[in-house]
C-alpha cells in the first residue's frame, strides 16, 4: 500500500509553469539602382544620393550613397555607403547587409554583412532619426571604375536590414512529464523469469541462471570470462570465492543498477564494529572489486561510510585501502586525522600496526596535510598533535570511543 501511495503522488504532481522569451529579426531587402554615377561624381564630399525609403521592422530606411565620398581626409579616394534610419525611432537596434553587385555574372559580388559577425558584436543600434551604420571607405573608387561593377555607368546596391524583436509568449508552452527510467525493472524481470538465460553460475550447490551479453555489458571481468577465453562455450562457472546471497546481490545491481535491499544489509550498521569485513555490504565491495563494478563499488563505499566512527575507522580504513575504495579510504584517513588521539587508544589502531603500517603512515601523512591546511587558513588554533596528551578531537571535545 505504501509504494501505491507514493506512485499515486507522483502521478497527481502539477506540472511546472513555463514561458517563453523570444528575440529575433525582422527582415527586408531593398534594392538601389545608380544609373548616370559618371555624372553623380564631383557634387563634393559628404553629399550623397538616397534612396527612396523603405520599410522593415516598423520603421523606414534609406541607402545613401556617397560618389565622393563621406570623409574628408579621404580626399574622394573611396565611394562611401550608409544605411540610415528614415522615420522617428530611438535605440533601434538592427543587423545589416550591403551587397555591390558584380554585373558580369560571375557572381563575385561585395558584401560587408553584419549578419555573419553579429554574436562577436551584437546587433548595432541606431540611437535616433539620421543615425546610419555603413563605411566611408566602401570601395576605392579607381578600382571601382575600372571593374565588373560598374556596367554602362551603372551601379547596383542591394541592402538588407534585420531589425531586432523581442516578445514574451504569455500563452502557457505544453509540457509533458517524463517519468523515471524503469529499464532497470524490466531488466529485473528478465532476471527472475530466466528468459533466454544462456548461462548458470553455481555457488555453493546454488544455482544462479543469467544472460552473458548482460554481463558482459556490466562487468569488464565477465566479459572477458565469455569471450576472450580460447575455451569451448562455457554453460556453467563455478564460484568458489563468494557467498550465494553476496552473488545474488551482486547480479541484482548487474540487472536493476541498485542496492539489494535485504535485512541483513540494513542491519550492518548495528553490527560489531571491530566485524565490518564480515558484513554483507562489505563482502558486496569485494565482489564489485573482483568483478569491476565500479558503481557498485560506490555505493557500497556511500553506505559503509555512513558507519565511520572511532572504532570503526581503522578496520574500514584497510578494508577500503584492500578493495580499491578510494572515496571511502579518503573519508577514513580525514576522520583518523581529525580524532587522531582517540584513534590512536584504540584496538583498530593496534590492527593497524600490526597487519597494515604502511596505513598508519598515511593517516600520520593526512595529520601533517590538516596541520598545514590549519596554520595557513587561520581555522582550527588547537595542533592536532596536542590531542595527544589529554584525549580531545580537534574540534576541543573530548572523544568517547564506542563499546558494543
Amino acid at each position: 500500500m505504501r509504494s501505491e501511495s507514493v506512485i499515486n503522488e507522483r502521478n497527481l504532481q502539477i506540472s511546472p509553469t513555463s514561458s517563453r522569451s523570444v528575440t529575433e529579426t525582422v527582415n527586408g531587402s531593398h534594392k538601389f539602382v545608380i544609373q548616370g554615377y559618371s555624372l553623380a561624381k564631383g557634387m563634393g564630399i559628404g553629399k550623397h544620393i538616397a534612396s527612396e525609403n523603405f520599410t522593415v521592422g516598423g520603421y523606414q530606411w534609406a541607402i545613401y550613397f556617397y560618389p565622393d565620398g563621406k570623409n574628408p581626409e579621404d580626399n574622394s579616394s573611396y565611394v562611401s555607403v550608409f544605411i540610415a534610419l528614415a522615420s522617428e525611432g530611438t535605440d533601434v537596434r538592427a543587423l545589416f547587409e550591403l551587397t555591390l553587385v558584380d554585373q558580369s555574372g560571375k557572381e563575385k559580388h561585395k558584401v560587408h554583412s553584419h549578419f555573419d559577425r553579429s554574436l562577436e558584436s551584437g546587433p548595432y543600434t541606431l540611437k535616433y532619426r539620421g543615425s546610419m551604420w555603413g563605411y566611408k571607405r566602401f570601395f576605392r573608387r579607381a578600382m571601382l571604375e575600372t571593374s565588373d561593377f560598374l556596367k554602362d555607368d551603372c551601379l547596383k546596391i542591394n541592402c538588407t536590414v534585420g531589425v531586432v524583436v523581442s516578445k514574451v509568449d504569455p500563452s502557457r508552452l505544453p509540457s509533458i512529464v517524463v517519468p523515471e527510467s524503469d529499464i532497470g525493472s524490466h531488466f529485473g524481470m528478465l532476471l527472475d523469469n530466466k528468459d533466454g538465460s544462456d548461462i548458470v553460475f553455481d555457488v555453493s550447490g546454488e544455482k544462479f541462471h543469467a544472460h552473458k551479453l548482460v554481463l558482459a555489458a556490466r562487468s569488464p571481468a565477465l566479459r572477458a570470462e565469455f569471450f576472450d577465453d580460447l575455451e569451448e562455450n562455457k554453460q556453467e562457472i563455478v564460484v568458489t570465492e563468494l557467498e550465494p546471497k553476496v552473488f545474488k546481490a551482486m547480479l541484482h545491481f548487474i540487472y536493476r543498477d541498485t542496492l539489494v535491499e535485504d535485512e541483513e544489509l540494513l542491519a550492518s550498521s548495528s553490527s560489531c564494529e571491530f566485524s565490518v569485513s564480515d558484513t554483507l555490504i562489505a563482502k558486496i565491495l569485494a565482489a564489485a572489486d573482483k568483478y569491476g563494478l565500479t558503481r557498485l563499488r560506490l555505493m557500497c563505499e556511500s553506505y559503509l561510510c555512513k558507519d565511520i566512527s572511532i572504532g570503526s575507522v581503522a578496520r574500514m580504513l584497510a578494508l577500503a585501502d584492500r578493495y580499491q575504495a578510494a572515496e571511502l579510504k579518503a573519508a577514513c584517513l580525514k576522520f583518523a586525522a581529525e580524532n587522531l588521539a582517540a584513534i590512536m587508544r584504540s584496538d583498530g589502531f593496534e590492527y593497524l600496526k600490526e597487519n597494515c603500517p604502511a596505513l598508519q603512515s598515511e593517516i600520520l601523512k593526512t595529520v601533517a596535510g590538516c596541520e598545514e591546511e590549519c596554520s595557513s587558513g587561520g581555522g582550527k588554533s588547537r595542533s592536532v598533535w596536542a590531542q595527544l596528551s589529554d584525549g580531545g578531537d580537534t574540534s576541543g571535545r573530548r572523544v568517547r570511543q564506542r563499546t558494543t
